[in-house]
């Protein structure tokens, strides 16, 4: 089990003296993150940062203990204050314990080892109602996904099955599927119908942290280890311990990454930035791309030992324009959902509206769909979505393109150019994503420009 993360105290003394001893006392913990003020007024003004726990001066100058402390119950009631005092009242004690301190303690030769029990067990206090908040987030999460997991089609029906398989396993996962298909959905579902669902989900967009940061990212850092490491970090991968750690977009991890990474999952350990200290891990991994794995393994990008490490079972989603009907349901549920969130009446798609959903083909997929949906409720005159409230953003749908006869270097040319629109005219990311090199690109434009296409 790893260790816990800094806990944040606010020092409320006005005595210099004690402070010192309490700065003292505070320093020998590590994890301790301290800040002193000599008035209740400034403890109060400074709640906004969410202290864990406030040792407070039962007798400042400005403000009695019990005024301070009725306002941090008020700011918020999970804050821990030890009331430290000079006074040994039992009665006292007893009076401000009822209206809501954690701890009464008197400033006598027992304190430094009272003071770091009451703030060890405050700690305690603190990870169980954050561990509580987490479970019940989780639990109205798992109710929500398995509700948006919608369709009849054969396709879907085999990801069902397949997370079914996973389920009753810890099978490492690799989902791929295009953008917007719903990869964390799926993610999600495995966990949280495994035995792990009383554990820790986290989910990781690799593609969204910086290449500088990702390492300190996934596998945490010591206090000092580099440059503006001013605190301890835990790593997601211990934060997910025992629970399961949601890889998304690993295709987007830079090789030089990618051997760290490779040896945690064969050690089942790892050891923070600046740490001797290995850490035993208990994670369950889940990993999504939409890149086609295979493919950036035969082009050097991808270590071939970590493609074969992680692809376990692998759940394919399909794009949603091959998923016919779903369309039609999946739509009807963002509808309801929608409307009833936002105490709408309750609306149905049109007839011609579900035409024109079915003739378009989603190139941003689930993710896509909600968007239209919601738009279209928000644009209808009525309780039915008609097909003039369907409003298309792409440019590659049945209605000006699919249904146009054109030659095949036309729709060559046609597809380019909404890639470019797509991708803000990066040609390289273009050539990427079809699959066909830069030169190509700039021939099919020229010549398709110079015949007034």
């Amino acid at each position: 089990m790893y260790e816990k993360d800094p806990i944040k105290i606010f020092v409320v003394e006005d005595d210099p003296t004690y402070t010192q001893f309490l700065r003292y006392v505070l320093s020998l913990n590590p994890d301790f993150e301290t800040e002193f003020y000599a008035s209740g007024k400034d403890c109060i003004d400074n709640l906004y940062k969410q202290p864990s726990v406030i040792t407070l001066d039962y007798t400042l100058p400005d403000l009695p203990g019990e005024k301070v402390l009725k306002a941090v119950r008020e700011f918020n009631p999970d804050i821990s204050v030890i009331i430290i005092s000079a006074q040994d009242k039992i009665g006292t004690a007893v009076e401000l314990l009822k209206t809501g301190a954690f701890d009464y303690i008197t400033k006598d030769e027992e304190a430094k080892d009272r003071i770091l029990n009451s703030i060890k067990n405050a700690r305690n206090k603190t990870t169980l109602i954050r561990e509580i908040g987490r479970l019940q987030q989780e639990i109205s999460v798992k109710y929500d996904f398995e509700k948006s997991i919608i369709g009849n089609s054969t396709s879907i029906q085999k990801v069902f099955q397949n997370i079914e398989r996973a389920v009753k396993t810890l099978i490492t996962v690799s989902i791929t599927g295009e953008t917007g298909t719903g990869k964390e959905l799926v993610a999600k579902a495995i966990h949280f119908n495994s035995k792990r669902k009383n554990k820790p989900f986290i989910a990781v967009n690799v593609a969204a942290i910086p290449k500088n940061l990702i390492e300190t990212e996934l596998f945490g850092h010591e206090k000092g280890a580099f440059t503006g490491a001013l605190q301890r970090r835990i790593g997601k991968f211990e934060e997910a311990e025992g629970g399961t750690l949601f890889l998304d977009e690993i295709g987007e991890m830079d090789i030089s990454l990618q051997a760290k990474l490779l040896r945690v999952l064969q050690e089942k350990e790892l050891t923070r930035i600046g740490s001797n200290q290995v850490q035993k891990l208990d994670v369950r991994i889940i990993v999504a791309t939409h890149r086609n794995l295979q493919d950036e393994v035969r082009a050097k990008s991808f270590r071939e030992d970590l493609y074969y490490r992680l692809l376990g079972l692998p759940i394919h989603l399909p794009p949603l324009r091959e998923r016919g009907q779903d369309i039609i349901l999946i739509g009807k549920h963002f509808l309801d959902q929608f409307t009833r969130e936002n105490q709408m009446p309750k609306m149905k798609i049109g007839d011609d509206a579900r035409k024109k959903l079915l003739g378009y083909l989603f190139p941003g997929n689930v993710r896509e769909l909600k968007a239209i949906v919601e738009l279209a409720a928000v644009l209808s005159d009525g309780r039915e979505l008609k097909a003039e409230d369907i409003s298309f953003n792409s440019q590659i749908h049945t209605d000006n393109f699919m249904q146009k006869e054109m030659t095949l270097q036309a729709y060559t040319y046609h597809i380019i150019r909404s890639f470019l629109k797509k991708y803000d005219d990066n040609v390289l990311e273009v050539a990427r994503r079809l699959d066909i090199g830069k030169s190509s690109i700039y021939r099919y434009l020229k010549e398709m420009e110079q015949a007034g296409i």
